[in-house]
C-alpha cells in the first residue's frame, strides 16, 4: 500500500501566549485525503503540544512517500499468519571485502560432487565445502565478548534478545551530512525504544563492497549510544561500515558503551529502506560458538503482508 506525507510550513499559537513556527516540515499521514484540520491535529500530536489555540499551515503539499515514524500515525498490525519477510543481510561470497583491511573469505571444496559418487549409491552425490573467514564478514553481530574478555560470547547470548524483537527503524538517509556524520540522541529521542531493536537506516549500504564504503561513513555518537542504553534498547543495528567513527583514531565509544551494557550490535545491514518505522519484528541470530565474539547473521524483518 502506498504511504503519504504532508510537506508544509506552520505557525502555532498557544492559548496561554507564545507561539511556535516551523519551515519545511514533513509529517506522516494515514491517507492521501487527510484534510488540513486533520493534519493540524496530527502535527499537535506529533509534537506533543498542549493548550494550542490555532494552527496555520502554509504551502501544504501531500506527497506519496514512505513513512518516517511520526507520532500519532499507528503502524498496521499484521493479522495472524499474514506476514512477509524482508532480508536485511549481504550475501557472503569468496573474495568479499566487508571491512576494508580485513581478510576476504575463501571457499574451497572438501568433497566434490564428482568424488562423492564413489562413496555413495548410484545417483547419490554431495558437496562438502570449507569456508575460511574472519567473523567480521558480511552482515554480522557483535557480542560483548568482541569488546570485553569477560563478556558473553556467541554461545552465551539469550535467543530471546535476538529473535522477533520489536523494530524501531530510523530512516536517516536524508538526516545526516558529510560535515556532521554522527547520529545524535536528539534524532532518536521521539521514540519508545525499550525492549526494541533500534535499526539505523543511513543508506550507506549502497557503497557496500566498493572503496567508497570505508570513508566518510555515518555512525552513532557515544552520547547517543548511552541514551539508547538508558532508554532500554536491547539491540542496535546500522547499515554503515561501523557503528563507531572509524576516522577518529582508536576510540570506539559506541561499541564500548553498548557491548558493556549487554546491548547487541549488528553492522553492515542492508535494505532497511524496505522496513517501516514501526510494526516490524527483527531477528539476527548467530550460531552458538563458544569463545567467539562476532559472526555473520541472516538478519531479517517480519512485516505485515
Amino acid at each position: 500500500m502506498p504511504e503519504y506525507r504532508a510537506h508544509f510550513d506552520f505557525d502555532i499559537r498557544f492559548a496561554n501566549g507564545g507561539g511556535l513556527a516551523g519551515t519545511g516540515f514533513r509529517l506522516d499521514l494515514p491517507s492521501a485525503d487527510a484534510t488540513e484540520d486533520e493534519i493540524a491535529r496530527l502535527l499537535i500530536a506529533h509534537l506533543g503540544l498542549a493548550l494550542v489555540d490555532e494552527v496555520e499551515l502554509r504551502g501544504l503539499r501531500i506527497v506519496e512517500e514512505p513513512h518516517r515514524g511520526s507520532r500519532g500515525v499507528d503502524a498496521a498490525s499484521p493479522a495472524a499468519g499474514e506476514t512477509r519477510v524482508v532480508d536485511l543481510s549481504h550475501p557472503i561470497r569468496a573474495g568479499l571485502v566487508t571491512y576494508p583491511g580485513l581478510p576476504a573469505p575463501t571457499i574451497t571444496p572438501h568433497l566434490t560432487r564428482e568424488d562423492s559418487r564413489a562413496r555413495y549409491a548410484p545417483g547419490t552425490e554431495f558437496a562438502m565445502d570449507v569456508i575460511h573467514m574472519i567473523g567480521n564478514t558480511g552482515t554480522y553481530l557483535d557480542s560483548p565478548f568482541h569488546r570485553y574478555a569477560d563478556g558473553s560470547d556467541l554461545a552465551g547470548l539469550e535467543l530471546s534478545s535476538l529473535v522477533g524483537l520489536r523494530a524501531e527503524v530510523f530512516h536517516l538517509e536524508d538526516a545526516w551530512e558529510a560535515a556532521r556524520r554522527g547520529i545524535r540522541s536528539a534524532t532518536l529521542a521521539d521514540r519508545d525504544v525499550r525492549g526494541a531493536a533500534v535499526l539505523l537506516h543511513t543508506g550507506w549500504d549502497r557503497w557496500f563492497g566498493q572503496p567508497e564504503y570505508g570513508a566518510g561513513a555515518p555512525f552513532l555518537t557515544g552520547e547517543a549510544a548511552q541514551w539508547l542504553i538508558d532508554a532500554g534498547a536491547v539491540l542496535v543495528g546500522i547499515d554503515s561500515v561501523n557503528i563507531d567513527d572509524t576516522e577518529s583514531g582508536g576510540e570506539r565509544p559506541a561499541h564500548s558503551l553498548l557491548l558493556g551494557a549487554g546491548v547487541h550490535v549488528v553492522e553492515h545491514l542492508t535494505n532497511l529502506g524496505s522496513v517501516p518505522p514501526r510494526g516490524a519484528r527483527f531477528t539476527a541470530a548467530p550460531p552458538a560458538v563458544e569463545g567467539f565474539g562476532t559472526f555473520p547473521v541472516r538478519a531479517f524483518a517480519e512485516l505485515p503482508a
